[in-house]
Order: structure tokens, then C-alpha cells, then sequence
């Protein structure tokens, strides 16, 4: 059995394909195969240093980052685990303790 790939919205393993198309039960997503080919190229992302990133590193906050609607920040030396790559202005998705979830730039980030 061929090996389905993630669901590119949220990245659910559980898809299945249906009439040509792949279906991700989860999010309702519906997706072509071209789509998947094409993603699977995927998504280039660098940290601060230039190194690639991809689903599941661990990264290291470079500097302190001001938290919009909060007055802490993130501070520097801030290890964030499991980290999620997405398309947009933002990233990276992930969850950092002591604040939730957190969409951050590559530019301020480093793998550790």
C-alpha cells in the first residue's frame, strides 16, 4: 500500500485517497495528487544561521521578542521544542511554555 502523505492544512497522517483526490478526516482538506507532488518540494525554511529547518527541530531563541496584547516577552536562550514550519509572514507555529501557541520568524530562531 502506497504511503499517503500529511494533510498540507494540518498536517494530519490519518488521509486517505477518494476519486483521485487525497481527504484529511480531521480538517475535511481535500487535495489533488499534483498538489502533493509539489509540496512535497515543500517549504524551504532557514534559521538565523542559515541551517534548513523542518517539522519536529528544536529551536533556540537569538534575541528577546516583544509578545503582542502582553508586556512579557520571550527572552533570549528560549528553547522551543517540536516546532511546526507554515507558509506566510510568520514561519514557524509553535508552543512555548508559559505562553501557548506562538507563530514566530525563522530570522530569530537558531537550531539547536
Amino acid at each position: 500500500m502506497p504511503e499517503m502523505p500529511n494533510c498540507p492544512k494540518c498536517n494530519s497522517e490519518y488521509t486517505y485517497e477518494d476519486r483521485g483526490l487525497f481527504v484529511c478526516p480531521e480538517c475535511g482538506h481535500e487535495w489533488s495528487a499534483d498538489a502533493a507532488a509539489s509540496s512535497e518540494e515543500g517549504l524551504v525554511v532557514k534559521d538565523a544561521n542559515g541551517n534548513l529547518l523542518s517539522d519536529g527541530d528544536t529551536v533556540t531563541v537569538i534575541k528577546d521578542l516583544k509578545v503582542k496584547g502582553s508586556s512579557s516577552s520571550i527572552k533570549m536562550g528560549t528553547k522551543v521544542k517540536n516546532i511546526r514550519l507554515v507558509e506566510g509572514d510568520h514561519n514557524i507555529d509553535c508552543k512555548i511554555d508559559g505562553f501557548g501557541a506562538m507563530k514566530l520568524k525563522s530570522e530569530f530562531v537558531k537550531k539547536a
